[in-house]
């Protein structure tokens, strides 16, 4: 018979405290408690006693910001701050969070709360043997490592903490699905990046606390037969941030404060962006900016797609000459008109473009690949140098960063892969190619590259940079988010909008999709499955109409898809209902300008949100948990989508306030469910009473309406107030306190509206006037 091997005793044996944590010793391993101040506690686990520097590194250090005293008892060990307690039995060392109240909010296992496993890291050798197999996807050709030699460069643990989740609690986060998942309690969630998933380290509950990993590897979350755990596969150690408050509210700004604020995006990032796959020339984009125009229908950005570049030269950052003979000349063209332009920028390059020999001649390729190496500084700044001497003088306002993820091995694929084959798939291959333990954060790495460039290279102009592929901190390197290439279906865009709400709980403020899906038609892959063959159908302008009028209630709001034309005047003209209805809701859009700019100041400047699920405004509305084809957009707007064919609309209207329908300005009790009708141009959008949203006159651009009067609309019932934010619109001037606040109130019981205005009254554009609403 085999002899036993006992395994290593979990019982504490030694508690030490230092200034800035506790350190609790037993034979498994140590276990450090770092209290900070906020509603911040840091677990880390290491099982030979060390806790190297780099991993966390990332994140803000708040140690021996928060004052602490250990307690011991026979069966646990307390740490308590006037903020909270954190409990660790003696017999396994499972920790639990209690609040100020002393009320549990969160529990590890009893019985095993952490396990961890030593693995080998290896990196693939470049040499001349090394197979790479090429493999045409909808994203281009993509290089596959198949056959390397490997060697090991290090050592790193899979993690796995256990946890007890209270049977009532609902979890979020951990960034985008690819199938619209919401409630993540009993299922395995793979957190990944892929085109069409964004994975995120945030998990929050809505029992008022989140858990934030400072892992960079991919990691997992699972609770079936009775077992859950958030897994990590190549850490230093076992390591993550518990975060509480008094909302969810405050754990979004804790983790804001760990990874960084949210940078403010330029006013005209609020106005309309009509993109395609693809303008093919400067006449074409000049000739759609100028239809925009004669119809006047508001526009701020006009995107161009991938192939800029000549024919054969994937990824090299210049234009072709041919189609786009004067660039420089096309962008002032636009600016005259008052529209921005953005264009896509790819990590990978052909291996016969001048961008790539540079990148090869100086080793700074992944291996086996023609991907930049955006985890090097040097790579970094030689990608944004080719930059600027390609595309930069150009004029761009903002980039597109496609592919950031930057593989997708789901899409060498006819038949859908499971979701556990995406995720081994996605490890498999990151591995081959880059540090495992880096894998999930590639896309903020090549989001730092533009951040840093244009920051040095443009002070002036604020970063904007739409992207497929985020991590943790990605918010403060001017990151819009995006849902990859999507499939229009109704399906879809009910799946859309839970992924908008799971990526906004995940801490994430700016995302947006393509309005109407990237897919229209069925091709031959699993991806490639639209719902309409024969494209600008009666059937597909009517799913058009709806998600558009979702997406003008969304942080950005952008049109953008292949198979058919995506311009207004595609899907009909003046006088058709469908085209009147596309044209009502950008107008719709330019209206809350004001608002809409308001509030993401706020997000940056307050670590606030824009987009969230109810669960964050309403938590003692046991109902709103389940809702997710409701949110709020600010404070005040609770957003409707219309999101089947049959134009009825059943709503919820959260109790503890009363409702008025924007449109009808009809009011409603909260605590109540109703059903509308709702024709192809509307929208349910309600209001919370005792609020104010100021509003504009629609305009062709965000400039246009520069000195125009603002009209704040009054939804009264209570008192209200809203702090109106105004600046140059973009530049970075209001660091240096270069704007103004004008605080507006109401008193419901006088009837009377005021104003106050603070700081830099230069900003101060145009007349404010008032309505009450009833």
């Amino acid at each position: 018979m085999m002899n036993v091997i006992p395994p290593r005793r979990r019982n504490i044996t030694e508690v030490r405290k230092t200034e800035n944590a506790v350190f609790l010793h037993s034979e498994y391993g140590v276990l450090r408690v770092m209290p900070q101040v906020g509603g911040i506690v840091r677990i880390s686990f290491s099982e030979d006693d060390t806790f190297a520097g780099e991993q966390g590194s990332f994140f803000q250090d708040f140690a021996g910001s928060l004052p602490f005293i250990v307690t011991e008892s026979g069966d646990e060990i307390g740490i308590c701050t006037a903020e909270g307690t954190v409990t660790v039995s003696r017999a396994g060392g499972a920790v639990t969070f209690l609040d100020s109240m002393g009320r549990s909010l969160l529990r590890e296992a009893q019985d095993l709360p952490r396990e961890l496993e030593k693995i080998t890291l290896y990196r693939t050798i470049p040499t001349k043997d090394l197979q790479v197999e090429e493999i045409q996807t909808a994203d281009g050709v993509k290089k596959k490592v198949k056959a390397v030699e490997k060697e090991a460069y290090g050592e790193a643990y899979r993690t796995r903490t256990y946890f007890s989740f209270a049977e009532s609690e609902r979890l979020f986060g951990l960034g985008q699905g690819e199938h619209g998942e919401w409630d993540l309690r009993h299922v395995s969630y793979y957190v990944h990046q892929g085109n069409r998933k964004i994975g995120m380290p945030l998990l929050v509950s809505t029992g008022g606390y989140g858990i934030l990993l400072s892992t960079e590897s991919p990691a997992l979350f699972s609770e079936n037969h009775g077992k859950a755990f958030l897994q990590t596969e190549a850490d230093a150690y076992l390591d993550y941030y518990f975060l509480f408050g008094e909302d969810l509210f405050q754990v979004v700004k804790n983790y804001r404060r760990l990874t960084g604020k949210a940078s403010m995006l330029p006013l005209w990032a609020y106005g309309y962006m009509q993109s395609k796959e693809r303008y093919e020339s400067q006449e074409q984009i000049l000739d759609t900016a100028g239809e925009f125009r004669n119809r006047k229908i508001g526009v701020d950005t006009l995107i161009l797609d991938w192939l800029s570049w000549e024919d054969g030269q994937w990824g090299q950052k210049s234009f072709d000459p041919v189609r786009f003979p004067d660039p420089a000349g096309m962008v002032e063209r636009l600016h005259e008109q008052g529209i921005h332009f953005m264009m896509s920028i790819w990590p990978n390059m052909s291996p016969n473009t001048e961008n790539n020999r540079e990148f090869r001649e100086r080793g700074m390729l992944l291996h086996g690949t023609d991907i930049y190496n955006a985890f090097s500084e040097e790579a970094r700044k030689l990608y944004w140098e080719q930059v600027v001497r390609g595309l930069a003088p150009a004029g761009v306002d903002a980039w597109w960063c496609d592919s950031s993820e930057p593989i997708s091995p789901e899409w060498e694929h006819i038949m859908e892969p499971s979701d556990g084959e995406k995720y081994v798939a996605f490890k498999e291959d990151a591995a081959a190619i880059m540090p495992l333990e880096k894998a999930n954060a590639y896309g903020r790495y090549h989001a730092m590259t533009i951040w840093e460039g244009m920051r040095s290279t443009y002070p002036d102009k604020r970063v904007v940079n739409l992207t497929r592929s985020g991590w943790a901190g990605s918010q403060k390197y001017g990151t819009i988010l995006w849902s990859g290439d999507t499939a229009a279906s109704w399906a879809c865009l009910r799946q859309q909008i839970r992924c908008g709400l799971q990526m906004a709980a995940s801490g994430m403020p700016y995302w947006t999709m393509d309005t109407g899906a990237f897919f229209v038609k069925e091709g031959p892959f699993w991806y490639w499955k639209g719902k309409y063959p024969q494209g600008i159908d009666d059937a597909y302008k009517k799913l058009y109409v709806r998600w558009l009028e979702w997406a003008a209630y969304l942080p950005i709001f952008r049109a953008h898809g292949t198979d058919v034309e995506r311009e207004p005047w595609a899907f009909g003209d003046k006088g058709d209902p469908v085209y009147e209805a596309i044209c009502e809701t950008i107008r719709g859009r330019y209206r809350l300008i004001p608002y809409l700019y308001s509030v993401g100041a706020a997000t940056s400047m307050e670590d606030g949100m824009i987009i969230r699920p109810l669960f964050f405004d309403f938590p003692e509305d046991e109902r709103v948990s389940e809702i997710w084809d409701q949110y709020m957009l600010g404070d005040s707007l609770m957003i409707c989508p219309v999101t089947g064919e049959d134009d009825q609309r059943s709503i919820y209207l959260p109790k503890g306030c009363g409702w008025y329908e924007m449109q009808t300005e009809q009011y409603y009790n909260g605590g109540q469910r109703i059903e509308l009708s709702c024709e192809l141009a509307r929208i349910p959008v309600f209001v919370k009473e005792g609020s104010l949203i100021p509003a504009k006159e629609a305009a062709v651009c965000t400039n246009a309406q520069k000195n125009t009067v603002t009209e704040v609309i009054v939804y009264p019932g209570r008192d209200a107030t809203f702090r109106l934010y105004e600046d140059a619109g973009d530049g970075y001037g209001y660091k240096q306190g270069q704007y103004c606040i004008t605080q507006l109130k109401w008193d419901d019981r006088k009837k009377e509206f005021t104003t106050e205005t603070t700081g830099d009254e230069r900003f101060r554009v145009g007349e404010i006037r008032y309505r009450v609403v009833g």
